[in-house]
């Protein structure tokens, strides 16, 4: 049997999809990448200091020696979750101590050092806090 002398259409479709799938790659995961950068991005190992409105609390990893997570939009940029210790005895920071009666819409102040997990930790430095604003 011989072959067609035209490939098949979708073939052909097939082909030219499989030439563009580098670039479309490449693109995404520029999308990715870039994703959360305009408006103070986070870096593992930096401080940061903002202000915003505490969207979630969890104190439950407290009860097995873990970080209790307290969710605040920041007012420029993204939503950030912060990480209070359990052990409160290890901890620097000297501005955290009312950090357990936080709530949801509470507007708060956050200086802390950024997790590589891209969460903030306000317990590394005597300098951090996170405390409810007026």
């Amino acid at each position: 049997m011989s072959r067609p002398l035209h490939p098949h259409p979708i073939a052909a479709h097939a082909a030219a999809l499989r030439a563009s799938l580098p670039a479309a790659a490449a693109l995404l995961l520029g999308a990715c990448a870039s994703a959360g950068v305009a408006g103070n991005a986070l870096v593992a190992g930096e401080e940061v200091r903002f202000q915003g409105a505490v969207t979630a609390v969890d104190l439950a990893p407290w009860a097995y020696d873990g970080n209790a997570r307290v969710t605040v939009d920041r007012d420029e940029g993204a939503p950030v979750v912060v990480e209070l210790p359990a052990r409160w005895n290890l901890c620097r920071a000297t501005g955290i101590g009312s950090a357990s009666t936080l709530a949801v819409g509470q507007r708060v102040q956050v200086v802390g050092t950024v997790t590589p997990q891209t969460h903030v930790s306000v317990c590394e430095r005597d300098t951090h806090i996170i405390r409810r604003l007026p």
